[in-house]
């Protein structure tokens, strides 16, 4: 992603969100950016096509799609990470010869096509962080995974912000019998199979890590399937790929499975510097602080923002882990509330984590509410009623809380 006016710059960014920002996607990954950006009252304008009836003198209609660009209030926003797609919806909120105002519609944001966007409550904090993420020069390269298991295989992209599964590879395999040729005849045509569509579906024309992940031995020969093919066809960019793939336990070849793999020694030592595998990481030590109930770990809306307002997630250690939802909530008062958490905790010199539910730390975070916090000291009552002072306990508002979803 990159700012389509080679002077605009985040130090030049009209804090207020009343000057558009215009920029240009240019690789999938932009997309996902873009659908983080993009959020409900926002303004966003790109180019459309739309469907132009017409009547002649006669009373026949003629209908023609015409290109013009259209400026809308958004609604919704609809991201499909397999295709890297983003379609806002919204109402048209500047007229021009081809809409009035007040009609719905949908743009369809596209690779190398701008657009221009102007946040209805302004940049905060967390909405630039995500700016200066998208506009970033060295993004990374993905990670390939393939999970596996016998006639199964599931070829998926791991990037700093999102897993994506590209495409999920089925086969029967016959039941082992005396001799096992059936079964062996059909593994190999699975391997055959899989080693198609994973060089179909991903891009390794730059070398990227790949990761092969089953329980048992089905990776492991895998890796050995690919390494023949590659001596057969005399294909040195295949011979490399099954040099340096890296072959790990998995309980499944399900896509779920991929938080153990991300959490394995080999994983961790490919891609040490890579942001997910950090979120992996401080998920991991939630949860294990979880069991242990030592007062330094808690989940949801209430006992976070308490153990947040008494400092307890500062300097030494405190991280605060939320999702990205909090941020895309349709009531600015829900949205700000968050956003004040997050600054208040890198004040006091603490971690602020936004994560995804498109990424497998973000699906971990999910299931305690989306919020959670480690913190630098022991607190034992966080989760105990407050007695209310002045209706403070109502004021967050239901959509808050549906969303801290405390458990």
């Amino acid at each position: 992603m990159r700012f389509t006016n080679p002077k605009h710059s985040l130090s030049t960014l009209d804090p207020s969100g009343e000057s558009p920002v215009s920029l240009l996607p240019t690789t999938p990954e932009d997309m996902w950016h873009a659908h983080n950006l993009i959020a409900p009252s926002d303004l966003l304008r790109a180019h459309a096509i739309r469907k132009v009836v017409t009547t002649g003198s006669t009373g026949s209609t003629t209908s023609d799609r015409v290109h013009t660009d259209l400026t809308i209030r958004v609604q919704s926003v609809f991201f499909d990470p397999a295709a890297s797609s983003l379609h806002v919806s919204g109402t048209v909120c500047q007229e021009n010869q081809y809409v009035s105002l007040g009609q719905h519609h949908t743009l369809d944001l596209e690779l190398n096509r701008p657009f221009q966007l102007w946040k209805h409550s302004g940049w905060d904090s967390v909405s630039l962080k995500m700016l200066e993420e998208a506009v970033a020069e060295d993004t990374g390269e993905a990670m390939c995974a393939v999970v596996m298991q016998e006639g199964l295989a599931n070829i998926c992209l791991i990037t700093e912000f999102q897993t994506v599964v590209k495409q999920r590879v089925e086969a029967n395999i016959p039941k082992k019998r005396a001799g096992g040729s059936a079964s062996q005849g059909g593994m190999t045509s699975f391997y055959e199979k899989t080693l198609a569509t994973l060089l179909r579906t991903v891009d390794f024309s730059q070398p990227r890590p790949l990761l092969l992940a089953s329980p048992g031995f089905v990776a492991q020969d895998f890796r050995g399937y690919m390494q023949s093919e590659g001596q057969k066809r005399t294909d040195k960019k295949l011979q490399r790929m099954a040099k340096d793939a890296v072959v790990v336990h998995s309980s499944t070849g399900y896509v779920h499975s991929l938080n153990e793999v991300l959490k394995s020694p080999e994983v961790q030592a490919t891609m040490r510097d890579k942001r997910f595998t950090g979120e992996t990481a401080l998920m991991d030590q939630l949860y294990d602080r979880l069991r242990k109930d030592d007062g330094r770990a808690w989940y949801g809306a209430k006992p976070v923002e308490r153990a947040v307002k008494e400092g307890a997630v500062g300097r030494g250690g405190g991280v605060l882990l939320i999702n990205n939802k909090f941020f895309r909530s349709l009531d600015i008062k829900t949205r700000k509330r968050f956003v004040a958490l997050v600054d208040k905790v890198k004040e006091d010199g603490g971690e602020a984590r936004v994560l995804s539910s498109d990424h497998e730390s973000g699906q971990r975070l999910d299931a305690l509410g989306g919020i959670a916090a480690i913190l630098t000291y022991p607190i034992y009552d966080l989760d105990e009623d407050e007695v209310e002072e002045g209706g403070e306990g109502e004021e967050s508002g239901a959509a808050a809380e549906e969303g801290a979803m405390i458990i």
